[in-house]
């Protein structure tokens, strides 16, 4: 008897996921066709076939349906970050994962979804693009790679630095109306943060003291 329990628990695991996945794709799918604002959660609910305090088992409310697209992006970040070598500089690391990850925003759907997220005032700022989600989960990734705890505060300090490019990149991208692809734009402003620290980074090893 005990030996079929993992398998009841596995089902139960996959119905629920499938379930979270229909609400979400469902709602985002309101949401572009009528508005945010105009979408209710009794719509939802409606359109999925469930009650309104069915939907709550799943989502706290519409904010987060209108986030959960970039939940599998987000999971691809934390894999390209694990993916690259410590023997690159941090900074490096989430650079190259970030254009990894970029080539997904390519679609005319994910254009219409990043601009109804940044067009939603409802949310605030951070979430409108769903930019703090990207930024912690950069973060974790980066603490994987390099686990010593003083150098968390550094590593923190890289993914705030990397996630103000992508958030810069992507808002470069929607007012092009997405002509180029994003990864473009990330690499571009990666190459532009660079030009800005290298002056600094040259009179720091001037004042360093010789041995």
């Amino acid at each position: 008897m005990h030996d079929r329990v993992p398998d009841r628990e596995g089902l139960r695991e996959r119905k629920r996921r499938e379930m979270h996945e229909r609400i979400a794709a469902i709602g985002l799918e309101l949401f572009l066709t009528r508005g945010y604002e105009a979408t209710t959660l009794d719509d939802i609910a409606a359109a999925v076939g469930i009650s309104r305090r069915t939907f709550f088992h799943y989502f706290e409310g519409k904010d987060e349906i209108l986030l959960a697209h970039s939940a599998q992006r987000q999971a691809d970040l934390r894999q390209a970050v694990l993916a690259r070598s410590t023997a690159e500089l941090p900074i490096e690391v989430a650079q190259a994962a970030l254009v990894t990850v970029a080539g997904r925003f390519d679609s005319a759907r994910t254009l219409a979804i990043a601009r109804l997220m940044r067009e939603t005032k409802t949310l605030r700022p951070g979430r409108r693009s769903g930019f703090d989600d990207y930024e912690q989960v950069l973060f974790e990734a980066l603490c994987e790679l390099w686990p010593a705890r003083e150098r968390r505060e550094r590593l923190r300090l890289v993914a705030v630095t990397a996630i103000g490019v992508l958030r810069l990149a992507v808002e470069a991208w929607l007012q092009d109306d997405a002509r180029r692809p994003v990864a473009r734009y990330i690499r571009a402003g990666f190459e532009r943060l660079s030009e800005e620290m290298r002056p600094a980074a040259a009179r720091a090893g001037r004042r360093a003291p010789k041995d």
